[in-house]
């Protein structure tokens, strides 16, 4: 069973039409939705940025950290 904070939550997100157009083609590309498409781009992002976490944000148990 998963923690309470690890269970998805509807969002909403504010984009013009070309670029909504441009995350439902690369999301059908790699047979993602357009939600799963947009969180893995964010996660990637995030650790990008913060390799070792944050404060709040904490790395997964196990991972080796630069």
């Amino acid at each position: 069973m998963k923690p309470e904070t690890d269970k998805a939550r509807v969002r909403t997100f504010s984009a013009t039409e070309r670029d909504f157009a441009m995350l439902d083609a690369i999301a059908r590309y790699h047979g993602m939705s357009k939600s799963a498409m947009i969180t893995g781009l964010f996660r990637k992002e995030f650790w990008r940025v913060f390799p070792n976490g944050t404060e709040a944000v904490e790395p997964d148990q196990g991972v080796k950290l630069k």
